[in-house]
């Protein structure tokens, strides 16, 4: 039975500890592995969100532990405390695999343990990551990072995904999907794939663009140029690139793509056309450069990704 112990002080985000806790503290009931023994570690009864919680043991227990989470800091522009940041040193010296969730990445790299090596954490965050331990190469587009005795997560979601990966390394893909399947979520998403983070619209009618999005949503089908955009809103080019990139922050044929791979994802989670159909469906023309265009925004190839949903 591997050992797990949940590194925790004042300043922790509840949300990724409770996922941490919900995926590994309880096996569920059709699944006849040895599970983990589970233990959660801090130096007092701490402060965790609105809730007060009473650890199991002190931090020195870490470093007894096979593998150990260090969850979300809240306020990463405050050092998280020595004693922590010592401990959970300590374990990784004595062997244990260390995982951090979300901002949790910000313990790891104050503890050396991200030096020369590449992470992630939550995309708000990456920028201020990256300046204050420029030895860690930030990777601010993916989910997870697996770097094998120590690994790092983006937020709140990808830290569930990173912890089914760690089920899935330490007990298999079956495993992993019946503990999904518990919790009624992806059982994978690929390490690499992006940090999802939908391009938004204009909110009010009146808005320059609020006619035309609707307009190109419902011909994504369809070879669309800027030239096309702009003549439809009764605009110049100019003009157009302009409100787009007030309005959403990138150009039209940016967010032009992002709907055309939204729209792929939808068709490869809900349908079972092939490659060349969705090519078609989405505007893309052929599979190969749907295929290209997938794997560059989303990390994976559109079969891998529709694997997830099956």
């Amino acid at each position: 039975m591997d050992t797990v112990a949940l590194a925790v002080t004042d300043g922790m985000l509840h949300f990724e500890l409770s996922v941490a806790h919900e995926v590994f503290g309880a096996a569920p009931a059709d699944v006849r592995v040895p599970w983990y023994d589970v233990a959660v570690c801090g130096p007092h009864a701490v402060r965790v969100g609105r809730f007060l919680l009473e650890p199991d043991g002190g931090l020195d227990r870490l470093r007894h532990a096979d593998t150990v989470i260090v969850p979300g800091w809240a306020d990463v522009d405050v050092d998280p405390p020595a004693g922590l940041v010592d401990a959970v040193r300590a374990a990784h010296e004595a062997g244990a695999r260390v995982a951090s969730l979300c901002t949790g990445a910000f313990v790891l790299a104050a503890a050396g343990l991200l030096d020369g090596k590449r992470a992630t954490t939550h995309w708000a965050h990456t920028e201020v990551l990256a300046e204050r331990y420029p030895k860690v190469t930030v990777d601010p587009d993916v989910l997870y990072v697996d770097n094998g005795s120590v690994l790092t997560s983006a937020g709140k979601a990808a830290a569930m995904d990173l912890c089914l990966h760690l089920v899935r390394l330490d007990h298999g893909s079956a495993v992993a999907n019946t503990v999904a399947r518990r919790l009624v979520v992806p059982p994978h998403r690929a390490g690499g794939q992006a940090q999802f983070v939908a391009a938004p619209v204009p909110a009010r009618d009146d808005h320059p663009l609020s006619a035309l999005l609707p307009w190109i949503v419902e011909r994504l089908d369809r070879p669309l140029t800027v030239e096309d955009l702009a003549r439809r809103a009764g605009m110049s080019s100019r003009h157009l690139g302009r409100h787009f990139r007030a309005a959403t922050g990138t150009t039209p044929l940016q967010w032009l793509l992002t709907q055309r791979i939204r729209r792929a994802q939808e068709l490869l989670e809900s349908t079972d056309d092939g490659i060349d159909a969705i090519a078609t469906a989405t505007g893309m023309g052929t599979a190969t450069t749907l295929r290209r265009h997938f794997n560059r925004t989303l990390g994976v190839p559109p079969d891998t990704y529709r694997r997830t949903f099956r």
